[in-house]
C-alpha cells in the first residue's frame, strides 16, 4: 500500500511537471519564430552555423519578423534573438548578462573557463565593484597619452604593409599584431615582439583557436553540459589553450607586479608614467579595503585582453577592407587625414575629432561587419516586446548583426555608406539603432580607447598606401564572438 501510494505520488509530481513544462513551452512556441521542433535539438538542426550562409539564414528571419523571434536551443532552453531598437532598448535598459549556473549551459557560460568573472560575465555588485575600480584607467588623461603609442604600433604596421607590396594578403593578420602590440604597451606595459616575429606569435593562435571553440560549441547541444564537453576531445582542447592563455596573463601579471615592488622599495616615483590598466587592477581598493583578488584580477587581465585585442582586430581589418573595396571613400579618407596633418607626420590628441569622414568610413565598417554579433542577457523582470510579455528568467541575445542589418530599420542595409553617419544623419538615429560598442550601463568600458586606436591606424595606412580589394578572392565571413572570416579579407596594398 505504501509502495503504491509513492509511485501514485510520483505520477502525480511527473504529470505536474508534464503539465507546466508543456505549458512553457507552448508560451514560447507560438512566439514570432520557426515551428519546427526538434525533441532533441530544439530549433538548432535548421541553423546552418557560424557561416555566411548562417548570417544569410539570420536576415531572412529579420525580414520576416522584424522585432525578434524565438529559436530553441535544445529541447528545454528557448532563448529569443533581438534586433529592433525598440526591443534592444527595452533589455539594454533593464537586464543583466546571465549568472552562471544550471545544467544547460549558454554562450556567456561557455566562455568562463577562459575569461573568468571578469566584465563581461561578472553580475550584480561584484560587476559594479569592478566597473567602478576600472573606469580610472579610462580617463581623458591616460588616454591621450596613448596617442604616442597607437602612432609607434602603426609604423612597424606601415613597415610590414611594405614588405608585402605586390602581395594579396589577408589584412586580418597584420592588423592582428599591430592591435595585440597596442594593447600589451598601453594596458599592460608590456613590450612584446609580435609585431616583428615574422608570423603570428603563439597567443594570437591559441585565442582563435579558442574562439573557433567556443563558438561551435554554442552550435551543439549535446556539448551544452559542462561534464560531458570535458570528457570530448574538443572540451580537453579548449582547457588545454585556456590554460596557455592563462599562465601569458599571468606572466603579464607577474612581471609588472615585480616593476611596482621594485620601484616602491626603490623609493622610486615614476611621476612620468600613468597607471595603465594593469596598474589600476594591481591597485585599487574599493570602499572597504580591500584589493581585488589575484584571480579576478588574471580575469579582468583575459576579458581585456581578448575584447581589447579582438574586437580592434576586426574593426581595423574590416575598415581597411573596406575602403580598399570603396576607391572613392578611401581618396576621401587620404585627403581628409592630409589636411589635418597639414605637414606632420603623425596625429596628435587633438586630430582626433577633426577625422569626420575617416570615422564615418569606420563607424559604417563597424555596423556592415558588425565587430561583435550579439550580447546575451537574462532577464530581471517581465518586459513588453511588441505586445507579447516575456516572462523573468528568459534568456535574450541583442543581435547586432541582424540589428545592424535590419530591413526594417535601415535602408540598403548591405551597402557600405559612410553618409549614414554624417552629423545630419546620426541626429536621425535612433539611439539603439547602431550598437558597436553596447549601451546603457554596461555599455563597453574602452570604446573611446578603441575607436581612437582604429583612427590611428587606418589613417597611418590610408595615408602611406593606396589599397585595392583582391577582386579574384571573395572572403567568407565566420561568426564567433567577433566578426571574422574563415578564408581571410585579402586586399594589395601599393605605396603612395
Amino acid at each position: 500500500m505504501i509502495f503504491l501510494s509513492i509511485i501514485i505520488g510520483l505520477l502525480i509530481v511527473l504529470l505536474k511537471y508534464c503539465l507546466n513544462f508543456y505549458s512553457f513551452w507552448k508560451f514560447f512556441q507560438n512566439l514570432p519564430g520557426e515551428k519546427s521542433f526538434h525533441l532533441l535539438l530544439g530549433n538548432m538542426h535548421l541553423l546552418p552555423g557560424p557561416t555566411e550562409e548562417g548570417l544569410k539564414y539570420d536576415f531572412k528571419c529579420v525580414s520576416r519578423f522584424k522585432f525578434f523571434h524565438r529559436v530553441w536551443a535544445g529541447s528545454f532552453t528557448p532563448v529569443l534573438l533581438c534586433y529592433h531598437p525598440s526591443v534592444v532598448k527595452t533589455i539594454l535598459k533593464s537586464s543583466a548578462p546571465k549568472p552562471r549556473g544550471g545544467v544547460i549551459s549558454t554562450a556567456y557560460d561557455m566562455g568562463f573557463r577562459w575569461i573568468g568573472d571578469g566584465l563581461l560575465i561578472a553580475n550584480g555588485a561584484k560587476w559594479s565593484r569592478n566597473r567602478r575600480l576600472l573606469t580610472p584607467a579610462f580617463h581623458f588623461d591616460i588616454l591621450k597619452s596613448y596617442i604616442e603609442v597607437y602612432n609607434s604600433c602603426a609604423r612597424l604596421l606601415v613597415e610590414k604593409f611594405r614588405s608585402l607590396e605586390g602581395q594579396s594578403f589577408d589584412v586580418f593578420v597584420p592588423v592582428s599584431n599591430c592591435t595585440l602590440d597596442v594593447i600589451l604597451r598601453t594596458a599592460f606595459s608590456y613590450r612584446s615582439n609580435c609585431q616583428t616575429a615574422g608570423e603570428q606569435i603563439q597567443y594570437i593562435k591559441n585565442l582563435t583557436e579558442l574562439i573557433y571553440l567556443w563558438t561551435s560549441r554554442t552550435y551543439t547541444p549535446k556539448d551544452f553540459n559542462e561534464f560531458i564537453y570535458g570528457l570530448t576531445s574538443r572540451g580537453k582542447r579548449f582547457y588545454k589553450l585556456c590554460d596557455e592563455v592563462h599562465e601569458f596573463a599571468e606572466e603579464i601579471i607577474d612581471r609588472r607586479r615585480a616593476t611596482l615592488e621594485e620601484s616602491n622599495q626603490s623609493n622610486i616615483e615614476n611621476t612620468s608614467k600613468v597607471k595603465d590598466f594593469l596598474d589600476t587592477l594591481l591597485m585599487a581598493k574599493d570602499e572597504n579595503g580591500n584589493g581585488m583578488t589575484r584571480l579576478e584580477i588574471r580575469s579582468e587581465v583575459d576579458t581585456f585582453l581578448f575584447e581589447g585585442f579582438d574586437t580592434t582586430t576586426s574593426g581595423t581589418a574590416w575598415s581597411l577592407y573596406s575602403l580598399a573595396s570603396h576607391p572613392e571613400c578611401q581618396e576621401r579618407v587620404y585627403k581628409e587625414i592630409m589636411e589635418v596633418l597639414d605637414g606632420r607626420e603623425e596625429l596628435e590628441w587633438a586630430d582626433m575629432t577633426k577625422l569626420e569622414y575617416t570615422t564615418m568610413c569606420i563607424k559604417e565598417a563597424m555596423r556592415c561587419h558588425t565587430v561583435v554579433p550579439f550580447i546575451e542577457r537574462k532577464l530581471n523582470e517581465p518586459l513588453v516586446f511588441n505586445g507579447h510579455e516575456i516572462p523573468t528568467d528568459t534568456l535574450v541575445a541583442v543581435h547586432i548583426w541582424d540589428l545592424h542589418h535590419n530591413p526594417h530599420v535601415w535602408d540598403r542595409p548591405h551597402e557600405y555608406d559612410p553618409e549614414r553617419f554624417n552629423q545630419e544623419n546620426q541626429i536621425k538615429l535612433d539611439p539603439f539603432q547602431f550598437l558597436p560598442f553596447s549601451a546603457g550601463s554596461r555599455n563597453c568600458i574602452g570604446q573611446n580607447f578603441a575607436m581612437n586606436e582604429m583612427r590611428v591606424i587606418v589613417s597611418s595606412i590610408i595615408k602611406n598606401f593606396k589599397l585595392e580589394s583582391d577582386k579574384d578572392h571573395q572572403p567568407r565571413k565566420f561568426y564567433s564572438v567577433t566578426i571574422k572570416t574563415e578564408n581571410g579579407a585579402k586586399i594589395y596594398a601599393s605605396p603612395r
